[in-house]
């Protein structure tokens, strides 16, 4: 049987899209992504991004409040024992992701956890072929596999993601542990100087670490970090370890000048790291049109088409801009309508 859509990815984005191509009534197959431990340290298990992040303050409709019995009706007994912290009336990141994947599995979706190694985009229908060794024929494709954050490559880091260590001021520096607190961000192209300057809406001091002795950020950015009397520039400088503590997360960064090797350990409650995003495009093998960053181009204004007809990309993988989990489900909600009218003109219904 050919496939009317396939989503690859399980973000915000590729559950918005199965919940929009279900309700169209095109029985939609989503690839979730493997349970593997490359997919674990790279932060590309199943359910996204987002599953690995604690609060989440910025998607309207949740209001801070006891969600316990909301969840209870919402979600399978399989589910709530899959989310974490279930006496904790915030919504978290998880909590969220298995309402979106229930919610499309409600209207039909059927959900495949396994990974998409290789696809064939030279001629349709499409083929594509998984992990487990599933070779899948479809009309249209959604690709919404996300954008994975670089990060130091530490030990501390990793022991502290998510207690302190983040790569999203946008999503994490309104969140208390960071508020009236110093921090450090890592980086010097434009988005350390995004996140630097967006920071000092809530720290007491942000410390911005550039292993250089000039940003590689324009001009403007830079200068406008330069000029923030609440931003501190360590130049030559590298992060040594992150500090931290079971109970409190993040406590401080120790930093290594680059010239004369001497280390100080500077007190924070949190460390930025802003050194870039890598789209998960590796399976497309240079079948799409990308940017020199590795993001698939949307080839019309206003549509999520990509150079390759009835193949539509949703979601941070096309993203490199806004990478906020409403934008996400936004261009989700759109891939799926675009597909739907796709088909309809190709006359697959």
């Amino acid at each position: 049987m050919t496939e009317r859509v396939v989503i690859i990815g399980s973000g915000p984005a590729g559950w918005a899209a199965a919940i929009y191509a279900a309700r169209a009534n095109l029985e939609p197959l989503v690839f979730e992504g493997a349970l593997t431990q490359e997919n674990y340290q790279q932060g590309t298990m199943p359910l996204g991004q987002l599953n690995l992040t604690t609060e989440v303050e910025n998607y309207p409709g949740f209001p801070h409040g006891d969600l316990k019995g909301y969840l209870s009706s919402a979600l399978p007994p399989e589910s709530l024992s899959a989310v974490p912290e279930f006496d904790d009336p915030a919504l978290t990141g998880p909590r969220l992701m298995h309402l979106m994947r229930q919610q499309a599995k409600n209207f039909g979706t059927r959900v495949i956890t396994d990974d998409i190694l290789e696809v064939d985009l030279s001629s349709r229908p499409f083929k594509l072929k998984s992990l487990d060794g599933i070779q899948t024929e479809a009309h249209s494709i959604i690709i919404a596999t996300g954008a994975r954050a670089n990060y130091l490559g530490l030990p501390s880091e990793d022991k502290y993601k998510n207690a302190g260590v983040s790569a999203c001021a946008v999503c994490d520096g309104g969140l208390p542990r960071f508020k009236s607190k110093p921090l450090v961000v890592v980086g010097g192209g434009d988005s350390a100087m995004e996140e630097a300057t967006y920071l000092t809406k809530f720290a007491s001091t942000v410390y911005l670490v550039h292993r250089r002795g000039e940003f590689r950020a324009s001009k403007i950015m830079a200068q406008r970090v330069l000029d923030n009397p609440k931003i501190t520039v360590k130049w030559f400088t590298g992060v040594e370890e992150v500090l931290g503590d079971e109970k409190l997360g993040v406590i401080g960064v120790r930093l290594k000048d680059l010239k004369s090797g001497v280390t100080e350990d500077v007190a924070a409650s949190g460390m930025f790291c802003a050194i870039g995003h890598t789209p998960n495009t590796n399976f497309l093998n240079g079948q799409l049109q990308t940017d020199d960053k590795g993001y698939i181009v949307y080839t019309k204004a206003f549509r999520t088409d990509t150079s390759v007809e009835g193949v539509f990309a949703a979601g941070d993988v096309a993203d490199s801009y806004y990478r906020q989990a409403i934008t996400s489900a936004g261009t989700g909600c759109m891939a799926a309508l675009d597909a739907e009218r796709w088909l309809g003109a190709q006359g697959v219904h």
